[in-house]
Protein backbone atom coordinates (compact mmCIF):
# COMPACT_ATOMS: atom_id res chain seq x y z
CA UNK A 1 0.00 0.00 0.00
CA UNK A 2 1.23 3.98 -0.70
CA UNK A 3 -0.03 6.90 0.20
CA UNK A 4 -1.34 9.60 -1.79
CA UNK A 5 -1.48 13.31 0.53
CA UNK A 6 -3.58 16.09 -1.42
CA UNK A 7 -3.94 19.39 -0.16
CA UNK A 8 -5.11 22.32 -0.85
CA UNK A 9 -3.05 25.36 0.19
CA UNK A 10 -3.73 27.80 2.83
CA UNK A 11 -5.84 30.62 2.93
CA UNK A 12 -4.99 33.11 -0.10
CA UNK A 13 -5.48 37.11 -0.03
CA UNK A 14 -7.84 36.18 -3.09
CA UNK A 15 -10.02 33.76 -0.75
CA UNK A 16 -10.10 36.28 1.79
CA UNK A 17 -11.39 38.85 -0.23
CA UNK A 18 -13.71 36.58 -1.77
CA UNK A 19 -12.63 36.94 -5.26
CA UNK A 20 -12.06 34.60 -8.37
CA UNK A 21 -8.47 34.10 -8.37
CA UNK A 22 -7.44 31.19 -10.94
CA UNK A 23 -3.84 31.93 -12.71
CA UNK A 24 -3.11 35.61 -10.55
CA UNK A 25 -0.63 34.51 -8.49
CA UNK A 26 -1.95 35.79 -4.89
CA UNK A 27 0.19 35.09 -2.10
CA UNK A 28 -1.10 33.61 1.19
CA UNK A 29 -3.07 35.54 4.02
CA UNK A 30 -1.24 35.25 7.71
CA UNK A 31 -3.87 32.98 8.33
CA UNK A 32 -3.04 30.81 5.26
CA UNK A 33 0.67 30.60 7.07
CA UNK A 34 -0.60 29.33 9.88
CA UNK A 35 -3.10 26.96 8.29
CA UNK A 36 0.09 25.21 6.63
CA UNK A 37 2.23 25.18 9.66
CA UNK A 38 -0.70 23.75 11.50
CA UNK A 39 -1.18 20.96 8.08
CA UNK A 40 2.41 20.11 8.91
CA UNK A 41 2.37 19.38 12.52
CA UNK A 42 -0.57 17.43 11.12
CA UNK A 43 0.86 15.23 8.92
CA UNK A 44 4.15 15.12 11.29
CA UNK A 45 1.96 13.19 13.94
CA UNK A 46 0.78 10.32 10.84
CA UNK A 47 4.58 9.89 10.69
CA UNK A 48 4.31 9.05 6.89
CA UNK A 49 7.27 9.71 5.61
CA UNK A 50 6.89 11.96 1.86
CA UNK A 51 8.86 10.96 -0.62
CA UNK A 52 7.95 14.24 -3.21
CA UNK A 53 6.12 16.74 -3.62
CA UNK A 54 4.39 18.25 -6.32
CA UNK A 55 3.05 21.89 -6.31
CA UNK A 56 1.65 24.04 -9.20
CA UNK A 57 3.44 27.19 -10.48
CA UNK A 58 1.54 29.77 -7.80
CA UNK A 59 3.38 31.05 -5.18
CA UNK A 60 0.22 30.31 -2.91
CA UNK A 61 1.22 26.55 -3.25
CA UNK A 62 4.52 26.78 -3.30
CA UNK A 63 4.65 28.32 0.06
CA UNK A 64 2.33 26.65 1.60
CA UNK A 65 4.55 23.40 0.12
CA UNK A 66 7.60 25.14 1.71
CA UNK A 67 6.01 25.49 4.91
CA UNK A 68 4.70 22.29 5.71
CA UNK A 69 8.07 20.50 4.67
CA UNK A 70 10.05 23.14 7.01
CA UNK A 71 7.66 21.74 10.18
CA UNK A 72 8.52 18.30 8.76
CA UNK A 73 11.97 18.50 8.36
CA UNK A 74 11.88 17.32 4.98
CA UNK A 75 13.74 20.19 3.12
CA UNK A 76 15.82 18.33 1.13
CA UNK A 77 12.48 16.12 -0.75
CA UNK A 78 12.46 16.99 -4.10
CA UNK A 79 9.71 19.72 -5.01
CA UNK A 80 8.17 19.68 -8.48
CA UNK A 81 6.25 22.34 -10.01
CA UNK A 82 4.52 22.05 -12.95
CA UNK A 83 1.64 24.60 -14.38
CA UNK A 84 -0.59 21.19 -14.94
CA UNK A 85 -1.77 21.55 -11.31
CA UNK A 86 -2.53 25.32 -11.62
CA UNK A 87 -6.31 26.39 -10.81
CA UNK A 88 -8.32 26.50 -13.36
CA UNK A 89 -8.15 29.13 -15.31
CA UNK A 90 -11.16 31.55 -14.50
CA UNK A 91 -11.25 33.60 -17.34
CA UNK A 92 -12.77 37.66 -18.08
CA UNK A 93 -14.01 36.69 -14.13
CA UNK A 94 -10.58 36.20 -12.71
CA UNK A 95 -10.33 39.47 -10.21
CA UNK A 96 -13.96 39.53 -10.13
CA UNK A 97 -15.78 39.50 -6.70
CA UNK A 98 -17.98 36.45 -5.92
CA UNK A 99 -21.06 38.19 -5.13
CA UNK A 100 -20.61 40.60 -7.79
CA UNK A 101 -20.56 38.51 -10.23
CA UNK A 102 -23.54 36.45 -8.70
CA UNK A 103 -25.62 39.49 -8.81
CA UNK A 104 -24.46 40.48 -12.59
CA UNK A 105 -24.56 36.97 -14.18
CA UNK A 106 -27.24 35.33 -11.90
CA UNK A 107 -26.43 33.18 -8.84
CA UNK A 108 -27.16 29.71 -10.91
CA UNK A 109 -25.43 30.80 -13.40
CA UNK A 110 -22.34 31.13 -11.46
CA UNK A 111 -22.61 28.07 -9.73
CA UNK A 112 -22.75 26.13 -12.97
CA UNK A 113 -19.43 28.07 -14.14
CA UNK A 114 -17.83 27.09 -10.52
CA UNK A 115 -19.15 23.05 -10.44
CA UNK A 116 -20.71 22.45 -13.35
CA UNK A 117 -17.87 19.62 -15.53
CA UNK A 118 -18.36 21.38 -19.00
CA UNK A 119 -19.47 24.74 -18.12
CA UNK A 120 -16.72 27.51 -19.16
CA UNK A 121 -16.87 31.14 -17.58
CA UNK A 122 -16.70 33.97 -20.26
CA UNK A 123 -13.40 34.37 -21.72
CA UNK A 124 -10.71 36.90 -21.85
CA UNK A 125 -11.02 38.92 -25.37
CA UNK A 126 -6.87 38.14 -25.39
CA UNK A 127 -4.42 35.81 -23.92
CA UNK A 128 -2.37 36.87 -20.95
CA UNK A 129 1.64 36.71 -21.21
CA UNK A 130 3.82 36.01 -18.00
CA UNK A 131 7.39 35.61 -18.03
CA UNK A 132 6.82 32.15 -16.13
CA UNK A 133 4.63 30.46 -18.67
CA UNK A 134 6.38 32.24 -21.95
CA UNK A 135 9.63 30.47 -21.00
CA UNK A 136 8.07 27.34 -21.26
CA UNK A 137 6.05 27.80 -23.93
CA UNK A 138 3.00 27.07 -22.19
CA UNK A 139 -0.25 29.61 -23.80
CA UNK A 140 -2.27 31.03 -20.69
CA UNK A 141 -5.91 29.52 -21.28
CA UNK A 142 -8.57 32.69 -22.07
CA UNK A 143 -10.52 30.26 -19.77
CA UNK A 144 -11.33 26.60 -18.13
CA UNK A 145 -14.15 24.20 -17.57
CA UNK A 146 -13.77 21.71 -15.08
CA UNK A 147 -13.09 19.40 -17.92
CA UNK A 148 -10.32 21.22 -19.53
CA UNK A 149 -8.42 21.52 -16.04
CA UNK A 150 -8.82 17.79 -15.40
CA UNK A 151 -7.63 17.17 -19.55
CA UNK A 152 -4.23 18.88 -19.05
CA UNK A 153 -4.05 17.81 -15.65
CA UNK A 154 -3.84 14.45 -16.24
CA UNK A 155 -1.17 13.58 -18.44
CA UNK A 156 1.16 15.00 -15.35
CA UNK A 157 -0.83 12.29 -13.16
CA UNK A 158 -0.03 9.60 -15.41
CA UNK A 159 3.65 10.89 -16.32
CA UNK A 160 4.82 12.24 -13.34
CA UNK A 161 3.25 10.73 -9.82
CA UNK A 162 1.85 7.51 -10.83
CA UNK A 163 4.58 5.81 -11.93
CA UNK A 164 6.37 6.93 -8.29
CA UNK A 165 3.19 5.50 -6.92
CA UNK A 166 3.68 2.54 -8.30
CA UNK A 167 7.17 2.31 -7.06
CA UNK A 168 6.04 2.50 -3.56
CA UNK A 169 6.91 6.33 -3.46
CA UNK A 170 4.31 8.48 -1.04
CA UNK A 171 3.47 11.36 -3.10
CA UNK A 172 2.50 15.05 -2.02
CA UNK A 173 0.37 17.08 -3.61
CA UNK A 174 -0.37 20.77 -2.97
CA UNK A 175 -2.63 22.28 -5.23
CA UNK A 176 -5.94 24.53 -5.55
CA UNK A 177 -9.85 23.71 -5.49
CA UNK A 178 -10.33 23.33 -8.69
CA UNK A 179 -7.36 20.95 -9.93
CA UNK A 180 -7.64 19.17 -6.64
CA UNK A 181 -11.64 18.46 -7.33
CA UNK A 182 -10.99 17.54 -11.03
CA UNK A 183 -7.64 15.10 -9.78
CA UNK A 184 -10.56 13.29 -6.91
CA UNK A 185 -13.25 13.57 -9.49
CA UNK A 186 -10.62 11.11 -11.57
CA UNK A 187 -9.57 8.57 -8.51
CA UNK A 188 -12.95 8.46 -6.80
CA UNK A 189 -15.32 8.12 -9.89
CA UNK A 190 -17.47 10.54 -9.16
CA UNK A 191 -20.37 11.37 -11.81
CA UNK A 192 -20.08 14.71 -13.55
CA UNK A 193 -23.25 16.43 -11.98
CA UNK A 194 -21.87 14.95 -8.45
CA UNK A 195 -18.88 17.25 -8.13
CA UNK A 196 -20.79 19.75 -5.88
CA UNK A 197 -19.98 17.12 -3.15
CA UNK A 198 -16.28 16.88 -3.49
CA UNK A 199 -15.57 19.64 -0.87
CA UNK A 200 -11.86 20.92 -0.21
CA UNK A 201 -11.28 23.50 2.42
CA UNK A 202 -7.75 25.06 2.88
CA UNK A 203 -5.04 23.63 4.62
CA UNK A 204 -6.81 20.21 5.39
CA UNK A 205 -4.59 17.07 4.54
CA UNK A 206 -6.39 14.46 2.53
CA UNK A 207 -4.83 10.99 2.85
CA UNK A 208 -5.54 8.58 0.38
CA UNK A 209 -3.99 4.58 0.60
CA UNK A 210 -4.15 3.11 -2.64
CA UNK A 211 -3.37 -0.45 -3.56
CA UNK A 212 -1.05 -1.92 -6.59
CA UNK A 213 -3.12 -0.50 -9.43
CA UNK A 214 -3.89 3.14 -7.74
CA UNK A 215 -7.61 1.96 -6.56
CA UNK A 216 -8.30 4.08 -3.16
CA UNK A 217 -8.48 1.53 -0.58
CA UNK A 218 -8.78 4.20 2.40
CA UNK A 219 -9.71 7.80 2.18
CA UNK A 220 -8.80 10.30 5.66
CA UNK A 221 -9.07 14.16 6.01
CA UNK A 222 -6.86 15.09 8.79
Amino acid sequence: MVKLILMRHGESTANMQNTFTGWTDAPLTHKGQRQAYEAGLTLKQTAIQIDDVHTSMLKRTIMTALIVCDVLNINWVPIFKTWRLNERHYGALAGLDKDAARQQYGRKQVERWRRGFMDVPPTLIKQEHQQAYDRIGVAIPLAESLAMTQQRLLPYWHTSIAPKLQLGRNEFIVAHGSSLRVLIKYLEHVPDDELEQIKIPNGKPIIYTLDEQLRVVDKQIL
